[in-house]
């Protein structure tokens, strides 16, 4: 029993660091695409499509993390259909952005709080809960041997 409670902490140490640095991935490089190097001159390659520069950012940390998980955190828990298991992971990082969004939606619309510090307490509740979500998910369904 200590074993496997020992295997499932070093995993979700491992999830935890790949998720750290997917968040760097995403934050750094949306920020980048669009101000550019710190102290540089002028903006990012994409200063005028903040929002376009976003998708492809977090597209970017979404590939990250799933590399990442499948060939660190899940090494040895991999489907042998490649094409199959990043289809279920994308899945699984749709449903944990709706959570995070959903968050927000509830505190804004059902709720009736508008405030930043209401916005940001949602989001972090609703990371929370998405990264559990998907926590969950990936050990039972996205990365097992089949």
């Amino acid at each position: 029993m200590r074993d496997a409670v020992r295997a499932v902490w070093r995993e979700a140490a491992k999830f935890g660091i790949v998720g750290a640095l997917a968040f760097v991935v995403d934050n750094g490089g949306y920020n980048l695409l669009v101000f550019g190097l710190p102290g540089g001159a002028g903006g990012g390659v994409m200063g005028a499509a903040p929002v376009l520069a976003s998708v492809v950012a977090t597209a970017a940390a979404t590939l990250f993390s799933w590399a990442g998980n499948r060939y660190w955190t899940y090494r040895r828990r991999h489907r042998e259909n490649l094409a199959q298991e990043l289809a279920l992971f994308l899945f699984v990082n749709v449903v944990g952005v709706a959570v995070t969004a959903g968050t927000v939606f509830l505190a804004r619309y059902l709720l009736g709080l508008d405030s930043a510090l209401s916005d940001n307490v949602a989001r972090v509740f609703g990371w929370v809960l998405a990264t559990v979500f998907r926590f969950v998910t990936y050990r039972r369904y996205v990365f097992v041997s089949l």
